[in-house]
């Protein structure tokens, strides 16, 4: 996806504020109200944030990537805030640049480190961790995943939702 000059310069706002609100990004951006901001989103920029567990824009690694030069300091680490399930699925996952492995795979893992999810649990957290840019989707005969972004350059912070 190609971006103009403006979409790009946008992109660097959402990364330097990230994460933010509609509101934030409308005072920025001069738009008249949090509905046009999230119609530009959407038709110009929608590969490159995603909404966190609070509803807060934040940008995908692509993005932090992308306008990585354009923004203050370079970005060479993500920060993601995401459920005990989604932090325990980043712990077993195999490497960014390792053989991706399949959702029954991702199970039996979570399992041998003590956790018991179902199986449409461990679906749904490897989707969610995709949309945020974390996880790689390999298709192969059936959907794989892996790290998309190197472990060492990832914190990962766990919400306190009861399910250890």
């Amino acid at each position: 996806m190609t971006l103009s000059d403006e979409a790009r310069e946008r992109l660097a706002d959402v990364v330097a504020l990230q994460p933010t609100k509609n509101a934030e990004l409308q005072a920025q951006w001069d738009m008249d109200s949090g509905s046009d901001v999230h119609q530009y989103l959407e038709s110009e920029l929608k590969d490159y944030y995603y909404r966190d567990e609070d509803s807060l824009i934040c940008a995908t690694p692509e993005a932090n990537r992308l306008v990585g030069d354009d923004v203050e300091g370079e970005i060479d680490e993500q920060v993601v805030t995401v459920p005990a399930l989604q932090a325990a699925t980043i712990d077993v996952l195999p490497d960014h640049d390792a053989e991706p492995q399949s959702v029954v795979a991702t199970l039996h893992d979570l399992r041998a480190a003590g956790r018991d999810p179902e199986v449409d649990e461990v679906r749904s957290a490897l989707r969610s961790l995709a949309e945020k840019g974390v996880v790689e989707r390999v298709q192969k005969t059936v959907p794989t995943y892996r790290l998309a972004v190197e472990r060492d350059a990832l914190e990962v912070q766990r919400l306190d939702d009861g399910d250890d």
